[in-house]
C-alpha cells in the first residue's frame, strides 16, 4: 500500500490538510449562517428535502442498510474473519472492558436516554398500521423498538470501522474514509477525490454529532425544568449548548485515553445503575419475561422488517422514523466507525464484527426493554394515562416523567440528567476527535487547539439548527447529509473486499509456491542447534547480531538485486531493527526485517520471582517482519548465507504472490 498523505505543517501548532480542513469549514459556517439569519426559510428548505428523501430515496436506505449486515457477518463467519486488525503479532490496545464502554458512549447514549422511554410509547399510541394501543400494539412498539435501535445501526458502524482499521493498522495508509477507496482508485486517494470524500465524511459527523447534541441538550433542559422551575425554550438550549461545550473542550485536551475512555467508563456505570434501578423498583419478573419475548420477535421478524417500506400502506411514518434512524446512524458512521477503529486496532475481524454487533445490542435491547416495557406496563396494567399523554406533548419530558412513577424519582432525575450531560460531553469530543484526524490528513496528534475548534464547532451547529426548526432541522439535516455517503459507504466494502481478496491470494501463494533449495542450516552440528535453542539471549547480544551478520548479509542482498535494475533501500530503525525493501513501482513492494522482540522466560526459569527479577530474565528473539507483519521464527545463529537464503526465499514467494495476481 501506498504511504500516508503529506499533511502540511506551517508551524509547529498547525497541522491540516488544507482541502479538506478549509472546505469543510467553509461549508459549515455556510449552512450554519443560512439557518440563523434565514430560520423560516431554511425550516422551509429543510422539510422539503426530508419529504424528498423519504419518498424518493427510502428504498435505497432500506438495501443498503440490509446489504451492509449480511457484508459484516459473511466477513466474520469466513476464512477472512482470522485477519487482525494491525500487524499479524500485534495485540488489542484496550481491555474488553474499556473497549465496550468506549463503543457503547461513542454509538448512542444521548439516543438511549431520549428514546428509551418516548419511543415504545409513541409507536403504541400511534402504530403505523394496527389499532392503536392494544396487546398488539405494544408487542408491535417494542418489536420496532428493537429494529431501530438493533444490529442495522451497529452494521453500519462495523462497515467504516472495519474498513479504517484494516487499511489504517495493516496497511499504514492514513485513518481518514479515503484510504478505504485504495484498492479502487489508487493513488488518486491523495487528490480531488479523495478529499471530496473526506469533505462528505466531516460534514456528515458534524450533522450526525449535532444532532444528537441537540437531542441531549432539548433532555438536559426538560430535566433542569423538572427538577429546578428552569424555563424550557431554545434561549435556555442554546446557552446549555455553550456551557456544556465548553466543559467537552476539556476533555477534549486531555486526549483518548485521559479524557474520553475515563468518561466512557463513568457512563457506563451510571447507565448500568439507572438500569438496574429501573429492573428493581419495575414490576422485575414481567421484565425479564418481556426481555426474553422481545428478543426473539425481533430474531424472528427481523428479515421482513428490514425490507419493509409500506409500500402497500402508504404512511409518512417511515420517513420520521425508520429512514430517520438510517441516515441518524449513516451520518454518525464517520464519526462512530473511525472513533471505533482507533480504539479496535490488534483486534481480528471475527473478533471485531461480533464485538461491535452483539456486545453493546445486549445493553441497548435491555435499555430499551427495562425503560420501555415498564412504560408500557404504567399506561397498560396501572392505568397511569398520564404518562403517554406527556410523551405525546414532548418528546424530551417522558423520561422524567417516567421516573416520577418510580420511587427516589427526584434522585433519579438528577442522575439521568448528569448522564445525559456525560454522554454529551462524550459525543462532543469523540466527534471532535475524529473530524480533526480527517482534516489534518489521519494524524491522531495534532495540536489541541484544532480538536477545540471543532467542539466549538459542532456545538454551534446544534445551536443553529435548534434556532432554525428544533428536532425537525435536526432530523432533516441528518437524512440529507447521509445520501452521499451511503455511497461512499458502499464503495468501502467493495474496497476492503478487494483488498481481502487479495490478501488470501497472497497467503495462499505463500504456502503453496515452490522454493529452491536453501542454505546449509540444514548441515550445522546437532549439538550447537541444541544450544541455541536452550541459550536465551539478552538484547545486546541479539542487537549485536543483528548488526554484524543480519545487516551485510542485507546489504549484500541488496546490492545484488540493485544490480538487476530493482529499486532496493537497505535500512536501520530506532529500536535497532534492520530492514530492506525491494521496490516494484505500481506494483506491490516487498519487505524484509529483522527486529528484536522480548520474550519472558519460561516457567521453568521463573520460579520464585519478583517483577524487578522477572524484567531481568526477559530474553530477546531476532524476528522476521514481513509487510504483513511478524512472521513469529527467529534466526539469531544463522550465519549470513543462511539469512541470505531465508530474504530469497522469501522474495521468490513474493514473486510467486505477484504473477498470481497480475
Amino acid at each position: 500500500m501506498a504511504s500516508s498523505e503529506q499533511t502540511v505543517s506551517n508551524t509547529p501548532r498547525i497541522q491540516i490538510s488544507p482541502p479538506v480542513f478549509i472546505i469543510s469549514a467553509v461549508l459549515t459556517l455556510a449552512l450554519v449562517l443560512f439557518a440563523a439569519v434565514f430560520s423560516e426559510p431554511a425550516g422551509t428548505l429543510f422539510s422539503a428535502v426530508q419529504a424528498w428523501v423519504s419518498e424518493s430515496a427510502g428504498w435505497f436506505y432500506v438495501l443498503a442498510v440490509a446489504g451492509f449486515i449480511v457484508f459484516t457477518v459473511s466477513l466474520a463467519l469466513s476464512g477472512f474473519g482470522r485477519i487482525r486488525l494491525g500487524p499479524d503479532h500485534s495485540e488489542p490496545d484496550y481491555t474488553y472492558t474499556s473497549w465496550f464502554a468506549m463503543l457503547f458512549s461513542a454509538g448512542m447514549g444521548i439516543g438511549l436516554m431520549f428514546f428509551g422511554v418516548a419511543e415504545p410509547v409513541m409507536h403504541y399510541v400511534t402504530p403505523p398500521v394496527g389499532d392503536p394501543e392494544t396487546v398488539e400494539a405494544a408487542r408491535q412498539a417494542m418489536r420496532i423498538t428493537f429494529f431501530h435501535w438493533g444490529v442495522h445501526a451497529w452494521a453500519i458502524y462495523a462497515v467504516v470501522a472495519l474498513s479504517l482499521a484494516y487499511f489504517a493498522f495493516r496497511h499504514g495508509l492514513p485513518l481518514t474514509i479515503r484510504s478505504s477507496l485504495y484498492p479502487l482508485i489508487g493513488d488518486r486517494i491523495y487528490g480531488p477525490i479523495g478529499h471530496t470524500v473526506d469533505i462528505f465524511a466531516v460534514l456528515g459527523t458534524i450533522f450526525g454529532v449535532a444532532t444528537s447534541l441537540g437531542f441531549g441538550v432539548i433532555q438536559i433542559n426538560s430535566g433542569l425544568e423538572y427538577l429546578f422551575g428552569i424555563p424550557n425554550n431554545v434561549t435556555i438550549q442554546v446557552i446549555l449548548i455553550a456551557a456544556i461545550t465548553a466543559i467537552a473542550t476539556v476533555s477534549v485536551a486531555l486526549g483518548l485515553d485521559a479524557g474520553i475512555r475515563r468518561l466512557s467508563v463513568l457512563n457506563m456505570i451510571l447507565a448500568g445503575a439507572l438500569l438496574a434501578f429501573v429492573l428493581v423498583a419495575g414490576p422485575t419478573v414481567f421484565l425479564l419475561q418481556t426481555l426474553v419475548q422481545n428478543t426473539g420477535n425481533y430474531i424472528s421478524n427481523l428479515f421482513s422488517m428490514t425490507f419493509n417500506l409500506y409500500a402497500y400502506e402508504p404512511t409518512d411514518w417511515i420517513g420520521g422514523w425508520t429512514l430517520f434512524y438510517w441516515g441518524w446512524w449513516i451520518a454518525w458512521a464517520p464519526f462512530v466507525g473511525m472513533f471505533i477503529a482507533r480504539v479496535s486496532r490488534g483486534r481480528t475481524i471475527r473478533e471485531f464484527v461480533f464485538g461491535v454487533l452483539l456486545v453493546p445490542l445486549g445493553f441497548t435491547l435491555m435499555w430499551m426493554t427495562f425503560f420501555g416495557n415498564t412504560a408500557l406496563h404504567m399506561i397498560m396494567v396501572q392505568g397511569i394515562t398520564e404518562l403517554a399523554d406527556a410523551v405525546a406533548a414532548d418528546t424530551s419530558v417522558a423520561l422524567f416523567q417516567f421516573f416520577e412513577q418510580l420511587p427516589f424519582s427526584t434522585l433519579m432525575a438528577m442522575i439521568a440528567t448528569l448522564l445525559v450531560v456525560t454522554f454529551f460531553v462524550t459525543s462532543s469530543d469523540s466527534g471532535s476527535l475524529v473530524v480533526d484526524i480527517l482534516t489534518s490528513g489521519g494524524r491522531d496528534d495534532s495540536p489541541a487547539w484544532q480538536r477545540i475548534f471543532w467542539a466549538i464547532v459542532e456545538g454551534v451547529v446544534a445551536a443553529a439548527l435548534l434556532i432554525a426548526g428544533g428536532l425537525a432541522a435536526l432530523q432533516t439535516a441528518t437524512i440529507a447529509s447521509a445520501l452521499p455517503f451511503t455511497i461512499i459507504m458502499i464503495l468501502m466494502c467493495w474496497g476492503l473486499l478487494s483488498a481481502l481478496r487479495l490478501e488470501a491470494k497472497k497467503r495462499i501463494s505463500l504456502h503453496e509456491a515452490r522454493m529452491t533449495p536453501t542454505g546449509p542450516r540444514g548441515a550445522r552440528n546437532w549439538k550447537n542447534r541444541l544450544h541455541a535453542m536452550m541459550h536465551q539471549p539478552k538484547r545486546r547480544e541479539v542487537v549485536r547480531y543483528i548488526h554484524d551478520v543480519v545487516k551485510p548479509a542485507l546489504s549484500e542482498v541488496g546490492e545484488e538485486l540493485r544490480k538487476q535494475n530493482l529499486s532496493v533501500e537497505v535500512g536501520e530503525g530506532e529500536d535497532d531493527r534492520v530492514w530492506v525493501e525491494v521496490l516494484h513501482g505500481d506494483e506491490i513492494d516487498f519487505f524484509y526485517s529483522v527486529h528484536p522482540r522480548p520474550y519472558e522466560p519460561p516457567t521453568f526459569v521463573m520460579r520464585d520471582t519478583g517483577d524487578k527479577r522477572l524484567e531481568k530474565l526477559k530474553y530477546f528473539r531476532a524476528e522476521v517482519h514481513l509487510k504483513e507483519g511478524g512472521q513469529d521464527y527467529d534466526v539469531m545463529g544463522w550465519g549470513k548465507d543462511d539469512v541470505i537464503h531465508d530474504v530469497l526465499e522469501q522474495y521468490e514467494r513474493h514473486m510467486h504472490f505477484l504473477a498470481a495476481v497480475r
